[in-house]
């Protein structure tokens, strides 16, 4: 957007981070940085403030809800309800709190939301409870926008993206730190049903697949452009190799069909959450 001369407001959490640096070095001096979390009010404001100040009478013209919140991969039943407040704390209440302050601006353009989804909000796939959950709320959401807002001649557009490498994937100690959070808050009882190796296991195929995620972001930028300059943009944007072979499957096809589908490609721990183990050992 910078490169096409749009003026851009940017929000990073961190002023000093990698890409925060990335952005100043790479963009013209249109560009404005600002630090806001999601989960805080008061930064909310600031960002109001700011963008309010950089906006001429013409308002703001596109918000790209872009930020996604994944804490933890593993069993519904093993995810720590501070997990599911935190996903749901930055994918859907943060998200939608800066959609609401910002859309008076956005109202008085006649112009675009546009928001990153996910696969995971629209199916069911192991071990995503939580972010899933965040996912499908926010879908929800931006679709009820969508209809409200036709008659302010403000348009809402979805992407939902295949797999990509981003966020803190390569963050080892990150993850290390997550599962040992996950491993101290368990009841005693549900950690001895399940067992460690279990969840241990859960969590490294999990990161093991992401390695396999594309580094090409390009359909993801591609769409998300489409979204913010067509005169009539998509309702939703499928951006990634053969993501319609997996909604294919997952909307179209018998339950038997796709839950082995879905069961391929999550679903493939060696060992058994031991409770389980145990109960095969006396048949």
């Amino acid at each position: 957007m910078d490169k096409m001369g749009f003026r851009v407001i940017a929000s990073v959490l961190d002023l000093q981070s990698p890409g925060a640096k990335d952005l100043r070095k790479r963009c013209s001096d249109r560009l404005t940085i600002i630090q806001m979390d999601l989960t805080k009010p008061e930064d909310i404001t600031r960002a109001h403030q700011i963008i309010s100040e950089n906006t001429d009478e013409n308002g703001l013209w596109a918000l790209v809800n872009n930020a996604g919140y994944c804490a933890h991969f593993g069993d519904a039943e093993l995810s720590l309800m501070s997990t599911y407040r935190g996903c749901m704390e930055v994918n859907f209440f943060g998200t939608l709190e800066i959609t609401k302050t910002l859309l008076p601006l956005i109202r008085s353009s006649k112009g675009r939301i546009v928001t990153v989804g996910s696969p995971a909000g629209e199916h069911s796939f192991p071990f995503l409870a939580a972010y899933g959950s965040s996912k499908a709320a926010l879908s929800r959401v931006m679709d009820t926008f969508r209809h409200e807002l036709m008659p302010w001649g403000v348009k809402v557009s979805m992407i939902q993206p295949g797999s990509y490498r981003t966020g803190a994937h390569d963050n080892k100690i990150h993850w290390e730190n997550q599962h040992k959070k996950l491993l101290a808050s368990l009841p005693n009882e549900l950690l001895q049903e399940y067992g460690e190796e279990y969840i241990s296991e859960t969590q490294s195929l999990f990161l093991n697949y992401g390695n396999t995620a594309s580094t090409d972001f390009s359909p993801v930028l591609d769409s998300i452009t489409d979204a913010i300059l067509s005169e009539n943009p998509k309702v939703k944007y499928y951006a990634g190799k053969q993501l319609w072979l997996l909604y294919f499957i997952g909307i179209y096809l018998p339950h038997s069909i796709s839950d082995n589908f879905f069961k391929g490609i999550f679903l493939k721990n060696k060992s058994m959450p031991r409770a389980l183990k145990k109960q095969k050992n006396h048949e």
